[in-house]
């Protein structure tokens, strides 16, 4: 339970450091859980949700930054 709560922390705090870009277009993500097998759950919101490029900076960006910074995590929806 102490490395589910570990990588939760720096799950979140990869999130952060990726926060303001979003925040730049008037957007914002949200964590919402991650999965027994390593796989984040977050929401768009803002200016994001709904943009023809979410999936594009769901993957691209916040997938790559979060599997960068926490490499036990398999992907990022």
């Amino acid at each position: 339970m102490k490395e589910k709560t570990s990588i939760r922390e720096k799950v979140i705090a990869a999130l952060d450091r990726i926060r303001p870009y979003l925040q730049n277009d008037g957007g914002d993500i949200d964590l919402i859980d991650i999965t027994d097998d390593m796989i984040v759950q977050v929401k768009l919101t803002g200016a994001c949700h709904g943009c023809p490029y979410a999936m594009q900076t769901l993957k691209a960006g916040v997938e790559r930054a979060v599997i960068q910074e926490v490499p036990e995590i398999k992907s990022v929806v």
